[in-house]
């Protein structure tokens, strides 16, 4: 693909709006697909992630970025400087588990969790630490055994 025909998942209401400054792009496994990551500058071509990643593996909220200019386009993720210590879960809902999006939204909000709807299929979800993670997985855990979402970890390590 070419620049012009790039595709790129957007991030409409990102967890540290009012931290942000800056979008960078990370590039995804498809050919010509990219994340458009809010993020805070830090220095010219480093940056704090002020998002939950959507589909990018080993990336979560607060992490520090290096970028380059990758194919003609400028500040695209290469590499991670530091990581936050944050957890990234990812929830999907197919058609017959919309009922339960609501609930488990606001559950979540309650174990103090950040969410980001990508659609109305798909929500990326922070923990700010291991604890916090053990208790947000094992929630969706759950969930996901009684059938009302599937879900994945955003690591792959």
């Amino acid at each position: 693909m070419t620049a012009g025909t790039d595709r790129f998942s957007l991030h409409r209401a990102p967890a540290w709006r009012d931290r942000a400054n800056f979008i960078i792009n990370a590039p995804l496994p498809e050919p010509g697909r990219f994340e458009q990551l809010w993020s805070r500058q830090v220095s010219d071509d480093t940056f704090e992630v002020c998002c939950i990643p959507f589909f990018l593996y080993d990336l979560a909220l607060g992490d520090v970025v290096q970028t380059s200019s990758q194919d003609g386009r400028k500040y695209v993720v290469s590499r991670v400087l530091t990581k936050s210590g944050r957890y990234v879960f990812r929830a999907h809902f197919e058609p017959s588990m919309y009922q339960f999006r609501d609930e488990i939204s606001a559950r979540l909000d309650d174990l103090g969790a950040l969410l980001e709807w990508s659609s109305p299929t798909l929500v990326a979800v922070d923990a700010h630490g291991p604890a916090h993670a053990q208790q947000i997985a094992g929630f969706l855990q759950e969930r996901a055994e009684q059938g009302q979402l599937m879900y994945e970890t955003g690591y792959t390590a």
